[in-house]
């Protein structure tokens, strides 16, 4: 039996395919013909949202409403079972929220830069694209900027999970006690290595001295033979390493493709899980969401059982206590050695129980600071 001539099958197969492709494509073109009016429709009443704020004094920018709005819609999503990472889904509304918060007023916020620092991928992860982001030479400016407002928020390093915390963030909260948390990043923190020439030819890194602590077991192993130079950010030590030979930089994948370096090695920090909480510092008061937090700093004598009777005014109120931090401070009114406490609890402090707490907390101790109450941020994705 002869066999039958089969050359056309081939041929009708892929035209079957490319039809197939295109009803697809024909679907999709369609969905985002209805996601457009969608995300219009929204904006328009994002819109009138902003109108009625102003008529009201109140401000734009509410991070409890902002929360709320992401967590209605990733348990959307949760339920939904669609296939997009719960992170993708965050990604895109805080980019329509943003975008939609610009029709009420464009946000300007202050970061440690230059661009694409830690601090800097912070604040977008935070405030979206569609903002004035404004790079500044050190943390002290940043709360300087807003304080003075000259801008309407800034973004600073609070903690990191390797390196504890960040002091000369908690210093200026001391030196400024205007200036007030009304939000936090978390950010998951990944280092690279980066520079124009060869791993071998490297005789100088750059970087922020946090960046070098947190890869310096990694650093010492693979590069020892180059000089490791502390330098104001992450950022700054990439453009360093795109002006100078021999030179190489700690910093982000951002940063790297920013100044046309070569990425030599990817996260090198030496514990995976390097994350940095960041604090939305501004000049209002934050109101209360479901799930709070609030910081406060408060110094107290260096006398035994004086840090007990503080911390027990809480176990007694049954607030949890997520971070504390000490260190000496020289009082200017007595030389006697007293100790600052900065402390996150959970909860608003307009809760009753928290503000029972605080109320006996100013009582024993001789200087107390509400640094601010705010959403708990999120893990980081």
């Amino acid at each position: 039996m002869a066999k039958k001539n089969d050359k056309h099958e081939p041929v009708q197969e892929v035209s079957k395919n490319a039809d197939q492709l295109k009803q697809v494509r024909d679907k999709i073109d369609q969905l985002d013909r209805q996601i457009l009016k969608l995300i219009n429709e929204r904006a328009g009443h994002a819109g009138e949202i902003g109108r009625l704020k102003n008529l009201a004094g109140e401000e734009i920018f509410s991070p409890v409403r902002e929360e709320e709005v992401l967590k209605h819609v990733l348990a959307l999503h949760q339920e939904q079972g669609g296939p997009l990472d719960p992170g993708t889904i965050r990604a895109v509304f805080r980019e329509i929220m943003s975008g939609s918060r610009a029709l009420q007023k464009v946000l300007k916020v202050a970061y440690l830069g230059p661009e694409f620092s830690f601090s800097h991928l912070a604040a977008i992860e935070r405030f979206g694209q569609a903002v004035d982001l404004v790079a500044v030479g050190s943390i002290g400016t940043v709360f300087e900027e807003v304080q003075r407002g000259h801008v309407d928020f800034g973004v600073v390093p609070v903690e990191n999970s390797t390196d504890g915390r960040v002091a000369d963030t908690l210093d200026m909260f001391l030196r400024m006690p205007q200036v007030i948390i009304s939000n936090e990043v978390r950010l998951q923190v990944h280092h690279n290595l980066m520079a124009q020439c060869d791993q071998q030819d490297i005789r100088r890194i750059y970087s922020k001295p946090q960046a070098l602590s947190q890869c310096r077991n990694w650093l010492s192993k693979n590069v020892p033979h180059a000089k490791q130079v502390e330098v104001s950010s992450t950022a700054t030590a990439a453009e360093l390493a795109q002006r100078e030979p021999g030179a190489a930089a700690v910093a982000s994948r951002q940063a790297a493709s920013r100044y046309g370096l070569r990425l030599l090695f990817s996260d090198i920090e030496d514990y995976p899980d390097n994350e940095t909480r960041f604090a939305i510092v501004g000049r209002h008061k934050c109101g209360k969401g479901s799930t709070d937090k609030t910081s406060i700093v408060f110094r107290i004598s260096h006398a035994p059982g004086a840090l007990v009777g503080a911390l027990d005014l809480f176990r007694e109120a049954k607030i949890n206590l997520t971070w504390i931090e000490s260190f000496p401070a020289r009082s200017g009114r007595t030389e006697k050695l007293e100790y600052l406490f900065f402390i996150d609890l959970e909860g608003h402090q307009d809760e009753p129980k928290v503000a029972k707490a605080l109320k006996g907390l100013a009582s024993i101790c001789s200087d107390l600071r509400i640094l601010g109450s705010y959403p708990v941020s999120p893990m980081p994705s």
